[in-house]
C-alpha cells in the first residue's frame, strides 16, 4: 500500500511539474487540492484515520511489550513504563508522545 502511495504521489507530482498548461493548470490543482482538504468531510475522515492510527499503535505498543517482557534492554523497558505511566495520568497525549488534537 506504501508503495501504491508513493507512485501516485510521484505520478501527480510529475504531472504538476511536467504539464504543458503551466502555471495556470497547476494553480487551479492547487486550489482544487487546497478545496478538498478544507472539506469538513474529508477533515473528519483524516483526524478519525489518524486517531484510529495512534490507538492501534498504543495498542501495539502494549501487545509487544508484555510479550517481549525482560528480552529487551532495560533503557527500552524503561521507556515503555514512562510511557505507560504517563498515558495513565491522561495529559492529552497518547502513548507516542504526539498530542491528542
Amino acid at each position: 500500500m506504501r508503495y501504491r502511495l508513493t507512485f501516485v504521489a510521484g505520478l501527480a507530482l510529475g504531472y504538476v511539474l511536467g504539464t504543458r498548461a503551466g502555471r495556470e493548470r497547476y494553480e487551479t490543482l492547487k486550489k482544487s487540492a487546497r478545496q478538498i482538504a478544507q472539506n469538513p468531510a474529508v477533515r473528519n475522515t483524516a483526524e478519525t484515520a489518524a486517531q484510529q492510527g495512534r490507538q492501534f499503535a498504543g495498542k501495539a505498543l502494549h501487545t509487544v511489550s508484555d510479550k517481549v517482557g525482560d528480552r529487551v534492554p532495560e533503557s527500552v523497558a524503561h521507556r515503555v513504563r514512562s510511557l505507560r505511566h504517563h498515558n495513565g495520568h491522561g495529559g492529552g497525549e497518547d502513548d507516542w508522545g504526539t498530542s491528542d488534537t
